[in-house]
């Protein structure tokens, strides 16, 4: 039988003791019964047979009524039980999950009142200590508040602790499974707790407390903007102090001849940085102040913390990742000592080298420099690579993507670059050339007057200063003329033509002797002729001369140009050519009168011929 069928019977029962009421009212005097005896008589028999089935209704119900009473009992016992097994297999549970399993406290004020650990109505325990947290807080800001007044509304299966119509908190019994003790024994602990710091929170609120929060604000701000005031009542002191004795405080600082620095700059460079530390002195001071200003009222002291940790937590942060970057710090500085003196040890070779002081094998002096510039960028660039995984923020996205933009900026937009800087370093090691020397490049002639990693400068035979991308001078044939000169001496020639009449032992003599009396052409190895060819009406003859000095080669070939023609018309001889004996044919030949020869530039390889008077 289930517990409705059990449920209607007791409804039946209580139905025929109704009934059996109306029944015993019915009058059983037989006095006042009619006249006519019969009908009376089976009346009274009818109402007796009804009366015992009745009753035995009754006593049949009132077994019934018994027996559904101990079966009720049963099932509450069976229900009692069960639950007493569910409780205890939770209390189990409870029991090895406290071990591992936090609570969530609930904290106001950094007072911690007491924790939640399980969930309810869908609440997570966090969710619940924040719910709590708020109630209380906004009960506390209540100037009205009672916090006597809090009680414990115990129901079926809550506890809910009250203020007013307001829930705390509500309580369940896996809350009272947690800490070992009854649900109502739990909300009572609780409740204690939380009238505490509701009295707590009251007093706290108070109006005379207000009050002397207002004072509190007030002083406050007044002292800082005391400090304010005084900071800058100092600087303006500090200033028309130095203002006045820069001349004593001050001298201008001269490099060479120059002078960087004079008095009145050094004196606003000066007043500069000290008006940059007022502006830090005061800044420092509202970072200070503020976060105490905001702290001295419950409504913005979150707010407080909340500025102070924007202060407090990057310095702290940094404090800590200078702390933690100590032992990079110290291998940085290692790795840099040690380079730096093998640096200096390379420079010291190197300066030793160049001077000749000590000599190396198939090493040049001049490669001892360019030697040491690429070891020294070579040793730096490794010490770059050790150091660089131990950098503040190497591994962060930001300075990883720099470096790769870095690295694209350098691989398409100094590709040239690159191009010249390993040329001029096989130019380097290659040596056509030296600082001074004077080389022909292609049609061009000067001597080099710097070269660079990239670049080369050259200044020409007109005083034009020429710059060569190095990988141009890879490309293009180069004639060092002084190097020629220092070692061989160099060999300058000119072509001079004389007709087949003139014998050629005197124009030999006479080509020979021009050469010996100019300046600056070599005795030894002495000077030869060459004869270059027969042409229709004359014969090519072509002079050579060592010269020592390549600088000087266009002087002396314009010295020699004149000692050739004084030669030759001393000797009563013309130098001949096509033109000339055109014109001989067809007029007599013309001569300036009195011709002037004036040479336009030391430097240069042609003159001008200024004729005085008609030609």
């Amino acid at each position: 039988m289930n517990i409705y069928n059990k449920i209607s019977l007791v409804f039946f029962f209580v139905f025929f003791q109704s009934l059996s009421g109306l029944f015993a009212q019915v009058p059983t005097d037989t006095t006042t019964l009619p006249l006519d005896e019969n009908i009376q008589v089976d009346t009274v028999i009818d109402t007796e047979k009804l009366l015992q089935e009745v009753k035995s209704e009754l006593e049949e119900s009132r077994l019934i009524q018994v027996n559904l009473a101990l079966e009720l009992e049963q099932v509450k016992m069976q229900n009692v039980i069960a639950d007493s097994i569910k409780l205890a297999e939770q209390k189990l549970m409870i029991d090895s999950l406290r071990q591992i399993t936090p609570g969530i406290p609930v904290v106001i004020d950094e007072d911690t009142l007491f924790y939640i650990y399980s969930n309810r109505g869908g609440l997570s325990p966090k969710q619940r200590t924040e719910q709590t947290e708020q109630i209380i807080i906004e009960l506390g800001k209540n100037y009205s508040l009672k916090p006597d007044s809090t009680y414990v509304l115990s129901e079926e299966f809550t506890s809910d602790i009250m203020y007013g119509e307001k829930v705390i908190i509500s309580l369940i019994d896996r809350d009272a499974l947690w800490m070992n003790t009854s649900r109502d024994e739990l909300a009572e602990q609780y409740r204690f707790v939380i009238v505490d710091k509701l009295k707590d929170l009251k007093d706290k609120n108070s109006l005379s407390r207000l009050i002397k929060r207002i004072f509190l604000f007030i002083l406050t701000v007044s002292f800082l903007f005391a400090l304010i005031w005084l900071t800058n009542f100092g600087y303006k002191k500090l200033k028309h102090k130095l203002d006045t004795k820069k001349e004593k405080l001050f001298k201008p600082l001269f490099v060479r001849e120059y002078e960087l620095l004079s008095i009145e700059r050094e004196s606003k460079i000066m007043f500069f940085f000290l008006n940059v530390f007022r502006w830090i002195i005061i800044i420092v001071q509202l970072i200070i102040i503020i976060p105490i200003l905001f702290s001295i009222f419950p409504q913005t002291e979150n707010l407080a913390m909340t500025l102070f940790s924007y202060i407090a937590t990057p310095v702290k942060s940094l404090v800590k990742s200078i702390i933690n970057y100590i032992p990079n710090l110290f291998t940085i500085a290692v790795i840099w000592i040690v380079i730096r003196y093998v640096i200096k040890g390379i420079r010291f070779l190197a300066i030793e080298i160049e001077s000749g002081r000590l000599s190396i094998p198939k090493f040049y002096p001049d490669w001892a420099k360019p030697t040491f510039t690429i070891i020294r960028f070579l040793l730096y660039a490794f010490m770059l690579i050790m150091i660089y995984p131990m950098l503040p923020g190497s591994n962060s996205p930001a300075f990883q993507g720099i470096s790769v933009f870095l690295g694209l900026i350098v691989s398409f937009g100094s590709s040239s670059a690159i191009g010249n800087l390993i040329s001029g370093i096989i130019i380097t090691y290659m040596r056509p050339f030296k600082i001074g020397d004077r080389i022909k490049l292609n049609d061009m002639i000067g001597n080099v007057i710097e070269r660079t990693p990239i670049v080369t400068r050259i200044k020409t035979l007109k005083n034009e200063i020429v710059t060569i991308p190095n990988s141009t001078i890879m490309n293009s044939q180069t004639t060092n003329l002084s190097e020629s000169a220092k070692t061989l001496g160099l060999i300058i020639h000119l072509d001079v033509t004389m007709d087949y009449d003139t014998p050629w032992r005197q124009v030999n003599e006479i080509l020979i002797s021009s050469a010996l009396a100019t300046e600056g052409v070599m005795k030894q190895p002495h000077p030869f002729v060459l004869e270059q060819s027969f042409d229709d009406f004359y014969v090519t003859y072509q002079i050579n001369a060592y010269i020592k000095d390549a600088d000087q080669l266009t002087n002396i070939t314009t010295a020699l140009r004149e000692n050739i023609q004084d030669k030759f018309k001393e000797a009563g001889l013309d130098i001949t050519s096509p033109h000339y004996y055109t014109q001989k044919e067809e007029a007599p030949k013309r001569k300036p009168k009195n011709p002037v020869y004036k040479r336009k530039d030391s430097n240069t390889e042609s003159f001008d011929l200024f004729s005085q008077g008609p030609v």
